[in-house]
């Protein structure tokens, strides 16, 4: 049996699979939420003490720092990032 995916890369096999642009913004959502969460811990944030921070609910930070959940708006990820001190950088490339 010859597999079709020997030789070829990752992204290709994600490309055929037609799943690339899904895989790659869970892994996106996955590094935003653990760099949060380290941010937290170095500040010493609760989840509650964020939620306050970002002027919103307990409820939606635990959407915030679900990692499988993308369906994340951009003025969430700005309020979050400022609510530990950091920038949001969105870039096209």
């Amino acid at each position: 049996m010859n597999n079709p995916h020997i030789g070829s890369s990752f992204e290709s096999f994600l490309e055929q699979e037609g799943i690339r642009d899904e895989v790659e913004g869970l892994a996106q959502k996955r590094v935003f939420t653990w760099q949060i969460r380290e941010a937290m811990e170095q500040a010493g944030l609760s989840k509650a003490a964020l939620a306050a921070r970002m002027q919103t609910s307990r409820t939606q930070v635990e959407r915030l720092l679900d990692p499988d959940n993308n369906k994340v708006q951009l003025d969430t990820l700005q309020r979050a990032a400022q609510a530990v001190g950091r920038t949001l950088r969105v870039e096209l490339v």
